[in-house]
């Protein structure tokens, strides 16, 4: 009987210790959807943290927290809370904005770093449990931190970072590499292009009359605008470029047929020698300068002979421009007879 007796005895005191045993089990859930993007995994750079994740259990009453612990290598010791920002919501995340202070007011986060380096952030819910808006239930929750003072460890590995908020658990592992930089480069080719429509062109007969106007077909013209050819430029260059022109006035041995003279365009006038150039632009930046800018009926020159004379200039990279460019000429009744000629040279230079 005695036996008996102790042998159930035993049996009841296992039994009653299971009861508190399982009352002990925590219920503790998983935080998920976690990630931590950086700019940058290289060794000891500076990088900026985009922590995510979504909480199973709301946070809705003061001095609950959030702890996010990088693991040591890390290092925010000269970080400040002003670099860092927390929002949270049910869609995207960034519905709330919430404020962050040292210590929880009513409104306001309490946002503490520790640890050796600071690795440790503790987040702790306003007095009031609310807030910009309580966290609630499948609330996603995204903290950032600028890369100011926020410094990689100095060796390659794989480190992970765990999260505890308010009893949610989790955690995300980011390599850290020796360099997650690829440095790329290419060079663009410097380019000009220069063409000249028609590069023979004639006044035919000239009067004392009426002006005649140099064409294609070098038989002249009385009709202005008579474009006599074209000269096309683009670049890439910089500072654009610069057209020059030289060359002398028409000339026929010892004689010359005057070339209108100063540094703006002048009025046509038949009867008097002159020799002159008009030209418009169309198309990209180029500009032309003057004296060879002049409207309807005015013409310029410059001193005959010219050397390098600024023709057109475009001051940046440009699409291509035209430039219409017209001849007239004038004669006086006492001009001596002759083959009056000339040739004149455009260069086109780039400014890289």
């Amino acid at each position: 009987m005695i036996k008996k007796f102790i042998s159930t005895v035993l049996i009841l005191s296992v039994f009653s210790m299971a009861i508190p045993s399982a009352a002990l089990i925590a219920n503790a859930a998983s935080l998920s959807g976690l990630s931590d993007t950086m700019s940058n995994q290289t060794i000891s750079a500076n990088s900026s943290h985009t922590i995510k994740f979504t909480v199973t259990t709301p946070i809705n009453a003061a001095s609950q927290t959030i702890v996010i612990t990088f693991p040591t290598g890390f290092n925010f010791s000269s970080k400040s809370i002003s670099t860092l920002t927390f929002t949270h919501g049910a869609s995207t995340g960034l519905e709330n904005t919430e404020t962050l202070g040292a210590t929880p007011g009513s409104t306001t986060w309490g946002a503490v770093f520790s640890g050796s380096d600071n690795e440790i952030l503790t987040l702790t819910s306003p007095t009031s449990g609310t807030g910009a808006a309580v966290v609630a239930a499948n609330d996603k929750v995204i903290i950032s931190y600028d890369s100011t003072n926020a410094i990689n460890p100095s060796s390659a590995a794989n480190y992970t970072t765990t999260i505890n908020s308010n009893g949610d658990t989790g955690s995300v592992t980011v390599p850290i590499i020796t360099n997650s930089q690829v440095a790329v480069s290419a060079t663009v080719s410097q380019t000009l292009t220069f063409a000249i429509s028609n590069n023979t062109i004639g006044f035919g007969n000239l009067s004392s009359s009426a002006t005649t106007y140099a064409n294609a077909a070098a038989t002249g013209s009385t009709t202005e605008p008579t474009d006599a050819h074209t000269i096309t430029a683009s670049t890439n260059g910089s500072s654009g470029y610069n057209i020059s022109l030289s060359g002398a006035t028409l000339t026929s041995g010892i004689n010359t047929i005057a070339a209108i003279p100063g540094g703006s365009a002048a009025t046509l006038t038949p009867g008097t020698a002159q020799f002159g150039i008009r030209t418009t632009a169309s198309g990209g930046t180029g500009a032309v300068a003057a004296p060879f800018n002049g409207s309807t009926g005015n013409y310029g020159f410059g001193t005959s002979p010219l050397s390098n004379a600024t023709f057109a200039t475009a001051t940046g990279a440009t699409a291509t421009t035209t430039y219409n460019v017209n001849y007239a000429a004038n004669i006086a009744p006492l001009t001596p007879a002759g083959s009056y000629t000339t040739t004149l040279t455009y260069d086109a230079t780039a400014n890289f």
